[in-house]
């Protein structure tokens, strides 16, 4: 399959609706995935413990559309291997926009301690009480057994007959985060518009392919009805003499800032890709709160860059060589950068006087808020990669935030 920075036929994961399933071992998680979707997705068996990792699984499923599924582990699972795997299904929880907690009804100890994890966390969840093929009648007194003790609504659901499953997306469309309907540009570019993108194709533009943030940029202003014009940083100049009218707005790589910002005209707004997915997928309030954080580094400090890529690292790689250079250049060559990629994140952070993130653009915003969470209770300034250079670059306060 074609990797997220590549596909042009297909929603990307990050940008699709995160649904995870949680559940005892053997109470039908997989059976029930395999009926949402229609599909053999995940290995049914009678045997308990079947399911080891967690399952993705993208598909379009009506009326939410482009959906991820997440078929998880027993949360019952024993022993260190089980502990292992319980422990991967505690951390979909960060990712998961809607939850839904599978029981067969007959002991709810364990799914009440994970309801309360996820609503700890700020997930909306719906219980299932599945195989009620296997019972002559579900017994009303069990479906309010159940719901008490979960605090949630229960759907009464046969994976094997089909019983309940349209109720069930029903329920899951009805259940939708409101920032699923967000906009990457926000209130920065609206119809009729002149957007002009600055794309420098480098490195880490490899041939054949746009990265994702310009791709989705892209989409979105053409969804509202801008008119999207792109160039080249060396291209600026000829681009903007051939506009009748000057750009509303221009959006830019941020590593090329402060060309841009010398070249725009007086009245056009300026921002970068990295900027708008700050936004969109993190908190840019806390981000440029903790700007200033930057000037306050020396040489004994010590920074954490997280990418969402876990791609092997390219020539002049923005995260792992760009960002630190500028740090080092200001600060001295002793200031400490660790860099993790993917889902690779520290559980203590309080080592660290700055966390830098990349745009997140592989990740959805649930599990990006989490990191952003993390860090503003362990009391250290997080902010991102366009944020870092514009503040760097004494730019900031010309960029324009959505």
């Amino acid at each position: 399959m074609a990797s997220e920075t590549s596909t042009f036929n297909q929603t990307p994961h990050s940008e699709r609706l995160h649904i995870a399933l949680f559940g005892r071992r053997n109470v039908g998680k997989s059976s029930l995935i395999n009926a949402l979707t229609g599909q053999q997705v995940a290995i049914v068996s009678d045997v308990p413990g079947t399911t080891t990792d967690p399952v993705v699984k993208a598909m379009e499923i009506l009326p939410m559309g482009p959906c991820v599924l997440i078929d998880t582990a027993g949360f019952d699972d024993m022993g260190k291997v089980g502990d292992l795997r319980t422990e991967r299904t505690r951390e979909v929880i960060k990712q998961a926009d809607i939850a839904i907690l599978v029981t067969d009804g007959v002991s709810l100890s364990d799914e009440s301690n994970w309801a309360g994890l996820l609503k700890q966390a700020g997930v909306p969840y719906v219980a299932v009480l599945n195989k009620v093929d296997l019972m002559e009648t579900p017994p009303p007194a069990l479906l309010d057994d159940i719901a008490k003790a979960l605090g949630c609504e229960v759907i009464a659901v046969s994976a094997h007959r089909g019983d309940g499953l349209d109720l069930l997306r029903k329920t899951l469309a009805g259940m939708v985060p409101d920032n699923e309907k967000r906009s990457l540009t926000g209130n920065l570019a609206h119809a009729g518009d002149t957007v002009l993108l600055v794309m420098p194709q480098d490195s880490q533009a490899p041939k054949g392919r746009l990265i994702l943030p310009q791709v989705q940029t892209l989409r979105d202003l053409l969804d509202k009805g801008c008119t999207a014009v792109c160039c080249t940083t060396d291209d600026i100049d000829r681009t903007l003499a051939t506009l009748r009218e000057a750009p509303q707005l221009i959006i830019t790589d941020s590593q090329v800032f402060d060309i841009v910002e010398k070249k725009k005209p007086e009245a056009t707004r300026l921002t970068s890709f990295s900027v708008l997915m700050a936004a969109y997928k993190g908190d840019i309030n806390y981000f440029v709160e903790s700007a200033p954080a930057i000037d306050r580094l020396t040489e004994q400090s010590r920074v954490l860059i997280a990418e969402a890529c876990s791609h092997a690292p390219l020539a002049e790689d923005i995260g792992r060589e760009k960002i630190p250079r500028m740090l080092r250049q200001r600060f001295g060559k002793g200031l400490e950068v660790d860099i993790v990629a993917g889902k690779d994140f520290p559980d203590a952070l309080t080592g660290y006087d700055l966390v830098i993130h990349c745009g997140a653009c592989m990740f959805n915003r649930r599990f990006m808020l989490q990191r952003v969470e993390q860090c503003r209770q362990q009391g250290v300034p997080m902010t991102n990669y366009g944020i870092t250079i514009a503040h760097i670059k004494h730019i900031l306060g010309k960029v324009s935030l959505p």
